[in-house]
């Protein structure tokens, strides 16, 4: 894809001057979680904040850059209140809209600099874009950055483990932070070669060498910005933020993230040893955290989830700054692409929802790209790697001429990321019998691929069995209407490992895509659909789609 190079020299200005201005187990203690947390709005914390730190705190923003100006007004507000403030973030901020992934996360960055965040830790999504580039994004960083449980070749921590604040009135807060362990299977391995993740008891040993550390610096509090969660599949490797929590001692708050949990956790005797609290704000900062710790006792007092909605001011300045890199983007994506020499098939029937369209497979193709260009990404050879993205998923025809990269972002306006499963071949076939089970009646799961070639036989009925989990749809009880004729040139075999390059809605087994939800063997790129279309677009085609290239379908899918 083609550089911003003016768009970062625009940002970049407007951002210097912001720099200027603003700086399987069952735990043997219960924990609440607030499914939908109560919310204490601002007027409700204490009018009079002096002898207090507050600890404000963020987690999975995911390129929310317009709630940031709510949550400097609210930071702003509580320190007129007459309290020392400490802002933090546990870990996510560099992914999920383009107004950061158009510069791999550094936007994110500039944002967070100009914001005056004090210590962050690092999310699975930090890493989406590759260890190199995390590290030049952080060496632009004015916040500090911990993370304790990431590890280079020579066994180090890839940024300090750990870090003392002291605040205006002498409170010294010990932090330091937990990455979750699945971020190695949740980001393309080809791009964190030669990092270690510490994983289930190495973690507890991890944590609790931290809290000793810093103890023994003499610390008041000690908190663990961790990006761990408690969601149940981290269950059974004990990689929940509540499976630490109970196996170890000494942490006095939790800030939690990953799960994108709303989480109230209150220590009901502060005065008690053992007893932690912990808190986390869900996503997209809808809401923000404050934590309210007394000065004289040197205790957690009271825990708060606000909600940054229309009912607190934007900070003007914060919002400016937002404004110009939204601006900035947005311009930018108005800009041309490339050329078609064809109109792309975009329409629901007859079209992505029924039938191969031409539109499909330059998605097909762009997706699987994206992937395979990194050497070494994938652990199965190239003739055994496809892709597949449900029709669904596309929303809008592109029109011969000029294609601009809104007209992009148009057909592909979820924000969906390129996932990577590793399947045996029955369960894809098992996952397109069920997709095309009312072909040639429409349906939002139908197949659009690359790599493969299927036949559907719709004179044969479905042959309809179990309803899956949660769903309005049936696994098949026979594989009666599709046949897979080829994979790559090469014969279809029902026993041997696939990767299949989707989205993260179909890996997550969205649609009638059940079949690869239950892979355990999978990982998402973090690469934005469109900016990968975008960028096969570019690079490969030069900027032209060609009557040659994409006038008519291939012909991967034959329908009788």
């Amino acid at each position: 894809m083609k550089k911003l190079n003016g768009l970062k020299r625009v940002v970049t200005l407007a951002l210097a001057a912001a720099m200027v201005v603003t700086m399987g187990f069952t735990p043997a203690k219960a924990y609440a979680y607030e499914a939908e947390a109560v919310y204490k709005i601002v007027p409700q914390i204490p009018t009079d904040l002096s002898g207090k730190t507050l600890i404000i705190h963020s987690n999975d923003v995911h390129g929310a850059m317009d709630k940031y100006s709510q949550l400097a007004a609210l930071r702003n507000e509580l320190r007129a209140r007459g309290a020392d403030v400490i802002l933090t973030d546990a870990g996510d901020f560099s992914q999920g809209t383009p107004y950061v992934s158009t510069t791999k996360g550094m936007y994110a960055i500039n944002m967070m600099n100009a914001m005056g965040y004090d210590v962050v830790t690092l999310g699975n999504h930090e890493f989406d874009f590759g260890y190199e580039q995390l590290k030049k994004n952080l060496a632009s960083a004015r916040f500090k950055v911990v993370c304790a449980d990431v590890l280079d070749k020579k066994g180090n921590t890839i940024v300090d483990s750990n870090y003392v604040f002291t605040t205006p009135s002498g409170l010294k807060v010990g932090f330091f932070g937990m990455e979750t362990p699945e971020t190695q299977t949740k980001v393309n391995p080809a791009l964190i070669k030669g990092i270690k993740f510490l994983s289930k008891g190495e973690l507890y040993t991890c944590a609790q060498s931290q809290v000793d550390a810093l103890k023994a610096q003499g610390v008041d509090l000690v908190v663990c910005l961790s990006h761990l969660g408690v969601d149940d599949e981290s269950a059974p490797d004990g990689h929940r933020s509540v499976d630490l929590l109970a196996h170890t001692s000494g942490i006095d708050l939790l800030l939690d993230g990953h799960s994108h949990t709303l989480m109230t956790v209150k220590d009901a005797d502060p005065t008690e040893e053992g007893n932690e609290s912990a808190q986390s704000t869900g996503t997209k900062l809808e809401t923000a955290g404050v934590v309210v710790i007394d000065n004289a006792t040197k205790k957690v007092e009271d825990m708060y989830l606000v909600k940054l909605d229309d009912g607190i001011i934007k900070d003007t300045f914060i919002s400016a700054v937002d404004k110009t890199i939204e601006d900035a983007v947005d311009a930018e994506y108005g800009v041309e692409l490339a050329k078609s020499e064809v109109e792309l098939n975009g329409k629901k029937a007859p079209g992505v929802r029924t039938q191969e369209t031409n539109l499909g497979d330059l998605i097909a193709d762009g997706i699987k790209w994206s992937v395979t260009k990194e050497k070494g990404a994938l652990t199965v050879p190239d003739d055994h790697v496809v892709a597949i993205t449900n029709g669904g998923g596309i929303r809008a025809t592109i029109k011969a001429g000029s294609v601009t990269k809104k007209d992009i972002n148009t057909v592909l306006p979820f924000g969906n990321t390129v996932a990577v499963i590793y399947v045996k071949g029955s369960v894809l076939l098992e996952a397109l019998e069920a997709s095309t089970y009312c072909t040639p009646e429409a349906i939002g799961g139908f197949p659009q691929v690359s790599g493969i070639k299927f036949t559907v036989n719709t004179a044969v009925p479905f042959a309809q069995g179990e309803a899956y989990p949660d769903s309005t749809y049936y696994k098949p009880a026979a594989i009666r209407r599709v046949t897979i004729d080829s994979i790559n040139g090469k014969p279809f075999k029902a026993d041997d490992t696939y990767a299949v390059i989707t989205n993260n809605f179909v890996a997550a087994g969205g649609d009638t895509y059940y079949a690869f939800g239950s892979a355990t063997n999978q990982f998402d790129t973090g690469i934005v659909m469109d900016e990968a279309v975008m960028e096969y677009v570019n690079t490969q085609l030069n900027g032209n789609i060609t009557a040659k290239d994409y006038g008519t379908p291939k012909g991967n899918i034959t329908i009788k």
